[in-house]
C-alpha cells in the first residue's frame, strides 16, 4: 500500500505484512516510529482525565481496512538489517528472513496486499477513507474494533482529493459526527485515531500546526490541516478529531526527510471532505464547479508588472475557449481578487471557492485589469471530466461485470484504435479472476452493446450494466482491434 510522505523522502507502506522502502517525492499516510521533535504547548487546558472520553467515543468508529490488490508482487520483501533490528525490537518477534539483498530473486509470487484505516460516518455502514487505501483493490475487507469482519463495497472514489467511500452491510454501528473544520485554530488540540502497523484503535495527541495548507503537491485539490499528532503506517484514512470527538479531518500524509515521523502530518479537512462524501454517496461521483481559467500565484515582481499593490490574488494565465470565464469577459492578465464576496489570497483559494460552487450559480467576481478594479458576473458550470471513469465493483466475484473499469471513447482514442465514429466505451482495466475477465474482456476492447442495447457513453454503460443480475446471461458486443466480436457469459 503506498503511503504518502513529502520532502526528499523515503516512502513507507504496509504491503503483504512487510515494510517496503522506496524513494518517492511524496507518499500517503504511513510513517515510522522515529521519535518526535514536535513542539507541545506549555500552557494547556486539559481535562482532568486527559482525553479518555473522546477516545472512548471515537475509537469504536475507526475501522481497519485491508485490501487485495490487482497487481502481483513478491511476498518476500527485502528489509535493511538495521531497520529489521528496530522492527524486531518494536514487535518483539523475528521480522522475516535476513541477508537478502535488493537484487535477490523473489521467493514466490502472491497477491499484493495493503492496509489502512477508515471512519464510520453513519450507523448503516458508510465509511470514509483515502482513495490510496483502496486504489486498485479487487477485494476490500473491513474489520471493526469489536473484531467483526465484513466485505467492503466501493461506493465511489475521488483521486483528485484522495478520498473514497466504502460500504459494509451492517446496521446500528458506532459513527463519528461531523465537525466544523473551518473553526479550527492553530494551537488547538486534536487526536489522530487509526491502525498504525496494524495496531488497532491507536490514539495519538497533537495540536493544529496550520490550517488551509495547499501547494503541497499531494493531491490536485488541497485543503489540509497540518498537525503534529503522530501519524504512522496504517493511519491512512483514519480520523482526526477535535476535543469534542467530532471529525475534522481524514489523515492522509506526512512530511519527512528520513522516512520517519517528524511531527508534520496532514489531514484532508472536512470542509472539503464532507461535500465530497455526500456527492459520492448520492451519485457515485463528485460534481465540481468550473470557471475555465488557468491561474498562477503572484509574487512581488508579477504584482508590480500587473499594477497590483500586494501579492494577493490569482493571476489569470489562460482563458479556456467557450468557458464561463470567456463568456463573462475575463481576460488573460486579469488578477482575480474577490470571488462571491470572499477575498482571494492565491490560486489555491480561488480553486477551492470555484470547485465548491454549485453548477448554475451566478457569482460576482472582482478583478484588477491594468491597475483598475472591475466587477463582473460569471455563471459557473459543472467541471467537465478529463477522463470519465466508471468502476463497476460490487464485491461479488462472479458478477459478470465486476472488476471492470471503462472510460468514454474520445476522438483520439477512436483514431488510435482504428474506429470510425465516436461510439462506445473503452475498457481500461480488467481485474484478475473477475467476472469481466471470465467473460473474455480485455483492456483496449471497445464495448458497443450490452444485451443488444447500444452503449455510447459511460452513462449508458452504468445504466445497463447495473441492471445485470447474478445468474444472468450477458451478451456483449465489442470492437477488438477493428474486428467486431460478441462475447457471452453465464454466471
Amino acid at each position: 500500500m503506498p503511503y504518502r510522505t513529502i520532502g526528499s523522502v523515503i516512502g513507507i507502506g504496509l504491503v503483504s505484512g512487510a515494510l517496503v522502502w522506496g524513494t518517492h517525492s511524496l507518499t500517503a499516510s504511513h510513517a515510522s516510529d522515529a521519535p518526535s521533535t514536535a513542539f507541545m504547548p506549555v500552557a494547556v487546558d486539559t481535562p482532568a482525565n486527559g482525553f479518555t472520553e473522546v477516545a472512548k467515543q471515537v475509537t469504536p468508529a475507526v475501522v481497519n481496512i485491508t485490501t487485495v490488490m490487482t497487481e502481483q508482487t513478491s511476498e518476500g520483501f527485502s528489509v535493511p538489517d538495521e531497520l529489521r533490528d528496530r522492527m524486531e525490537e518494536f514487535f518483539g518477534k523475528p521480522f522475516g528472513p535476513r541477508g537478502r539483498g535488493p537484487s535477490d530473486p523473489f521467493e514466490h509470487r502472491g497477491p499484493r496486499r495493503g492496509q489502512g484505516s477508515g471512519v464510520l460516518i453513519s450507523p448503516d455502514g458508510y465509511i470514509l477513507t483515502n482513495n490510496h487505501v483502496i486504489d486498485k483493490a479487487r477485494e476490500v475487507n473491513v474489520t471493526l474494533p469489536d473484531k467483526r469482519e465484513f466485505k467492503g463495497r466501493i461506493i465511489g472514489t475521488d483521486p483528485k482529493t484522495d478520498l473514497a467511500v466504502v460500504k459494509i452491510n451492517a446496521t446500528d454501528l458506532p459513527a463519528v459526527s461531523w465537525g466544523d473544520a473551518s473553526r479550527l485554530q492553530v494551537g488547538e488540540y486534536v487526536l489522530a485515531v487509526g491502525n498504525p502497523f496494524g495496531l488497532n484503535s491507536t490514539v495519538t495527541l497533537g495540536i493544529v500546526s496550520a490550517v488551509g495548507r495547499g501547494h503541497m503537491g499531494i493531491t490536485q485539490y488541497e485543503d489540509f490541516i497540518q498537525t503534529d499528532a503522530a501519524i504512522n503506517p496504517g493511519n491512512s484514512g483514519g480520523a482526526l478529531v477535535n476535543t469534542r470527538g467530532e471529525l475534522v479531518g481524514i489523515n492522509t500524509a506526512i512530511f519527512s526527510q528520513t522516512g520517519g515521523y517528524q511531527g508534520v502530518g496532514f489531514a484532508v479537512s472536512t470542509t472539503m471532505a464532507k461535500p465530497i462524501y455526500e456527492s459520492l454517496l448520492k451519485t457515485g461521483r463528485v460534481v465540481r464547479g468550473y470557471l475555465g481559467v488557468g491561474i498562477q500565484d503572484l509574487n512581488q515582481d508579477l504584482a508590480k508588472s500587473f499594477k497590483i499593490k500586494n501579492s494577493k490574488g490569482a493571476l489569470v494565465s489562460d482563458v479556456r475557449e467557450d468557458s464561463p470565464a470567456e463568456q463573462a469577459g475575463l481576460k488573460q492578465g486579469d488578477v482575480i481578487v474577490e470571488y462571491q464576496g470572499t477575498p482571494v489570497e492565491d490560486g489555491v483559494t480561488l480553486q477551492r471557492l470555484v470547485t465548491r460552487t454549485s453548477a448554475g450559480t451566478t457569482v460576482p467576481v472582482k478583478v484588477i485589469r491594468d491597475g483598475q478594479e472591475r466587477e463582473m458576473t460569471v455563471r459557473i458550470v459543472e467541471q467537465p471530466d478529463e477522463t470519465k471513469v466508471a468502476k463497476v465493483e460490487r464485491g461479488e466475484p462472479d458478477y459478470a461485470l465486476s472488476g471492470l473499469a471503462v472510460e468514454d471513447l474520445d476522438q483520439a482514442t477512436s483514431k488510435e484504435l482504428g474506429l470510425h465514429g465516436k461510439r462506445g466505451v473503452v475498457v481500461t482495466r480488467v481485474a484478475p479472476d473477475s467476472g469481466a475477465e471470465k467473460a473474455g474482456l480485455m483492456p483496449g476492447d471497445v464495448i458497443r452493446e450490452i444485451n443488444r442495447q447500444p452503449i455510447k457513453s459511460v452513462k449508458d454503460f452504468e445504466k445497463v450494466s447495473f441492471d445485470v443480475k447474478k445468474g444472468d446471461s450477458v451478451l456483449i458486443l465489442v470492437n477488438r482491434r477493428g474486428s467486431q466480436l460478441f462475447l457471452s457469459v453465464k454466471v
